[in-house]
């Protein structure tokens, strides 16, 4: 059995299981490099490699301070008191605001979702509704061609 069907199987992935997308980084990397630098392949693995050591750290102390507040789950504030503990408060105001944004898009995603609740309207009378537009433009776009 391979280490990747062990992982699959709810083993643990070996750390050769875990990296980042190489091209999303080597796109990270371009548009944060000046346009006349360049940068090797192995610099991008060493970046992906101390990402994810880092990701690794900071879940462990996440899940560490989970545990101790008998917690099952670890929340955003368990990643931000990770980083306090870690000595890396200055990344701390960085990821609450990604946080206050995150929850924001999912307000607003809630919303749009409400919104066809709130149409007051049962799922087959907006079928109805859209046939209806539908065959609408249907007869719109069979005009415009005769003429």
């Amino acid at each position: 059995m391979s280490d990747h069907e062990a992982g699959a199987m709810g083993g643990m992935p070996s750390d050769e299981d875990l990296s980042l997308p190489k091209a999303t980084v080597t796109k990270m990397i371009a548009e944060l490099l000046p346009n006349d630098i360049t940068c090797a392949k192995e610099t991008r693995d060493l970046v992906i490699e101390c990402c994810v050591e880092f990701i690794h750290l900071i879940s462990s102390e996440a899940n560490e301070i989970c545990e101790q507040e008998s917690k099952k789950t670890i929340a955003p504030e368990h990643i931000i008191s990770a980083l306090k503990r870690l000595g890396f408060e200055t990344f701390t105001a960085e990821v609450e605001s990604v946080l206050k944004d995150h929850k924001q898009q999912q307000k607003d995603r809630e919303k749009k979702v409400s919104k066809l609740e709130q149409s007051g309207l049962t799922e087959a009378e907006l079928l109805a509704q859209q046939e209806a537009l539908f065959a609408q433009s249907r007869e719109k776009f069979r005009t415009a061609a005769q003429q």
